[in-house]
């Protein structure tokens, strides 16, 4: 976002066509969240963890041994209480490990694999979708520093917080190789909905990857209700001023699901060989078959990120940490996604 002379002169500037704004908020160091605006502290001071499955939420608060030796890794929340961080990369290798926070106690604790767990090879830039209170699918590219498979698999990991124990279960299907992708757990569409597991980007292809399906009711899971966020997105994709585009060769880039929509945002682009880092906007409509892409360009380059996240808390978007334009410089800001129509 750079650093704008005010929050309000900032959410002027990046103002566009298609009513989108990504607005700063003020911001406040609030001790180990530092750079959290004063409302997003206030949503995750009321808000359960069991909402806030986000990395980003790892990125604040893990210890400095874990920042260092665990990077890129991806976490969920599970319980309200412990969040889960899962994977990534110490420098030398690709890991498989699971860490949990305690959020009671404060305290991290390195969880052990159960007997019969079939681990990865090592994952770093892959996806934990949250799936029940104690089930993740586990998705992206695996292997070591040289070797590099032509698909990934894809795996369930089962949690025990009582045992603090882990265990992995390849799953019968695969996925192309992916390698800094998002993933969305969306209903599909019908009188009696199940869930499907997509994957985005992370690869050349522009079309999502189906990584788990599941039938009416055998997920519970949901999204945490937007009723106003999901009818601007609706007026927002009937409008007309967005293009039918996927976000094609993209990678580390945010995802959030809001209601039936997959709402992606940034990333890094693997179609060119400079200017990178992106900031479209991408919603994928999922309401009925076949599901259609929505692609909102932005003019404004302070806008351009990557490795960050979006997090749905009380009816807002929020956009947290990632790296700027130049793809090095950390960004400290808090923003909110406003639709303006």
């Amino acid at each position: 976002m750079g650093a704008p002379s005010s929050p309000r002169a900032a959410s002027h500037a990046v103002a566009n066509s298609y009513g989108r704004n990504w607005e700063p908020a003020q911001q406040v160091r609030t001790g180990d969240a530092e750079g959290l605006t004063k409302e997003f502290a206030q949503a995750l001071s009321a808000s359960p963890l069991l909402d806030l499955a986000l990395p980003i939420i790892a990125r604040v608060m893990l210890p400095t041994y874990l920042i260092t030796l665990a990077q890129p890794h991806d976490a969920a929340a599970l319980g309200g209480r412990w969040l889960c961080a899962v994977g990534g990369w110490d420098g030398a290798r690709r890991l498989a490990a699971v860490a949990a926070l305690d959020a009671e106690r404060g305290e991290w604790e390195a969880w052990t694999a159960a007997p019969g767990s079939c681990p990865p090879a090592g994952l770093s830039s892959h996806t934990c979708t949250r799936l029940s209170d104690r089930e993740l699918r586990v998705a992206g590219r695996e292997g070591g520093t040289r070797t590099q498979r032509r698909y990934g698999s894809i795996y369930t990991l089962r949690l025990d917080p009582g045992a603090r124990t882990y265990c992995y279960r390849e799953e019968s299907c695969r996925s192309a190789s992916r390698s800094g992708h998002c993933a969305a757990l969306l209903p599909t569409p019908g009188p009696r909905p199940g869930h499907q597991l997509l994957l985005f980007g992370g690869c050349d292809s522009a079309e999502p990857e189906v990584a788990g399906h599941w039938g009416y009711g055998k997920i519970q899971e949901e999204a945490p209700a937007a009723p106003r966020l999901t009818e601007q997105l609706a007026k927002l994709v009937s409008s007309g001023q967005g293009s039918r585009q996927g976000p094609r060769g993209l990678r580390h880039h945010s995802c959030s699901v809001v209601g039936p929509f997959a709402v992606l945002f940034g990333g890094e682009t693997l179609t060119r060989a400079r200017d990178t880092i992106c900031n479209d906007l991408y919603v994928y409509d999922a309401r009925r078959a076949p599901s259609l892409w929505f692609h909102f360009p932005c003019a404004d380059r302070a806008l351009k990120r990557m490795g960050h996240r979006t997090c749905l808390c009380n009816d807002q978007l929020y956009l947290v940490g990632g790296f700027g334009e130049d793809g090095r410089t950390a960004s400290p800001q808090v923003c909110t996604l406003d639709l303006f129509l």
